[in-house]
């Protein structure tokens, strides 16, 4: 299904081939690590967003996992010919449903390019984790994807 979902991403991108830059809107995609699963991303300005994804988690037992986060853009720190590559950062809250659920605060940190001449984006972050209940417990985790935004 992964493979499935790369392709119509792929198929989209060169068929939106005269679309600019997207830095509005919806978009919806997928994310690889921690967790797998589906993306979203909603514009709220020029420079901020609200980041999402539901899916499984990678550690010993494959349980669901929901995060949110508040992101902030930095469009001046990386300077491409084509599209744009702002370095951004964020804070938010997961989820973890297991025998003891988690619930833990996300400090995002990553790279989003934006591509100038399609309404797609790809992604790499990594993210510092302090889980808070049902004990403390920091651990780090990271993120590969990609949205097709409407």
């Amino acid at each position: 299904m992964v493979k499935s979902f790369i392709f119509c991403g792929l198929v989209a991108v060169l068929l939106c081939s005269n679309a600019s830059a997207q830095v509005s809107g919806f978009g919806l995609g997928i994310i690889l690590g921690e967790p797998t699963g589906i993306s979203a991303k909603l514009w709220k300005g020029e420079t901020t967003a609200i980041d999402a994804a539901a899916g499984w988690s990678s550690g010993k037992n494959s349980v669901l996992h929901l995060h949110a986060d508040y992101i902030f853009h930095n469009f001046n720190l990386i300077k491409v010919q084509k599209g744009k590559l702002p370095f951004y950062y964020g804070i938010g809250g997961r989820v973890k449903f297991a025998d003891d659920t988690k619930v833990g605060i996300r400090i995002p940190v990553g790279i989003n390019y934006i591509f100038a001449s399609a309404p797609f984006d790809i992604f790499l972050e990594l993210v510092p984790l302090l889980d808070l209940m049902p004990d403390t417990e920091f651990d780090i985790k990271a993120g590969l994807g990609g949205r097709y935004f409407f």
